[in-house]
């Protein structure tokens, strides 16, 4: 069960349970701040109110606190990925070396899942049926999946139960799926690149979403858009990158795929993780 917790006003996570209680010993996190997971409905708890969260006798000071970001302000460049897509990429392995099995079983399972609700679409009559709710899932799938992808790449642990952990915010998902269809759709209508452009621009909704479980579908494509300004160029070549493994998947029949596609979840997660505020 992923859990999240708030430390200077920044929310954090998804990580795992045992490493919630490896803060708190450690200082990082302290009795008044708060944490949440799913057994909490929609209100976040100070972590003392845990039952047996121990805390370290001197925690570490906190560092000063940095001013409150205004998200709903175009402010330019005001996050930068620092890191190259080489040194990314190379992150990305060492954190698949040794759970390969897991990071290609569990998106594996979900898509073979979806791939029988749109088959099961063709069936006569009732078809329509399934053909909406393979429609409707999608969102809360993609939004699981990126929770699944940021616990493997922040703590090195992941669950098939987190690929559902979209459904509990179905409606968000949904949402914020819609949405992103829409505003690319529109913005293809131009031309082709400035809907390519904004699908760059809408790329880090799912992360937003996976890291701030009361945040709605729109305030996620705006912090989305806020994260991008700057940074799509690096991005576009981050995915140039894996160009030449995607023609061996296909020259494969597709079986890389089942190496490469998870080797470029990663690579995005810690693309992500990499965003920080400009100095």
């Amino acid at each position: 069960m992923p859990w999240y917790y708030a430390t200077n006003g920044e929310r954090k996570g998804p990580v795992e349970e045992a490493r919630i209680r490896a803060l708190a010993r450690e200082g990082v996190i302290q009795p008044d701040d708060l944490v949440w997971t799913e057994s909490f409905g929609d209100s976040w708890q100070p972590a003392r109110t845990v039952p047996g969260m121990e805390f370290a006798a001197n925690p570490v000071p906190p560092p000063p606190t940095m001013p409150e970001m205004q998200f709903d302000q175009p402010l330019a460049a005001s996050y930068k990925s620092t890191t190259h897509n080489r040194e990314l990429m190379q992150a990305a392995r060492e954190t698949l070396r040794g759970r390969w099995g897991l990071a290609i079983g569990v998106p594996f399972l979900i898509g073979l899942i979806q791939l029988a609700v749109k088959l099961l679409g063709y069936i006569p009559l009732i078809g329509f049926v399934f053909s909406i709710a393979a429609w409707l899932i999608a969102g809360a799938f993609a939004l699981g999946l990126t929770v699944f992808w940021l616990s493997l790449s922040r703590t090195g642990n992941g669950s098939l139960d987190q690929a559902f952990s979209g459904f509990q915010r179905f409606g968000t998902a949904f949402l914020a799926a819609l949405l992103m269809v829409i505003f690319t759709l529109l913005w293809t209508l131009l031309l082709i690149v400035p809907g390519i452009i904004a699908s760059y621009r809408y790329s880090q909704t799912w992360f937003v979403l996976a890291d701030n479980p009361q945040m709605d579908a729109l305030d996620a494509i705006r912090r989305s858009k806020l994260l991008m300004q700057g940074n799509k160029w690096k991005y576009f070549c981050l995915g140039w990158r894996f160009f030449g493994w995607l023609l061996l998947g296909i020259l494969s029949l597709g079986i890389g795929m089942l190496w490469l596609a998870p080797y470029m979840r990663m690579s995005y997660a810690k693309f992500y993780d990499d965003l920080k505020p400009a100095a």
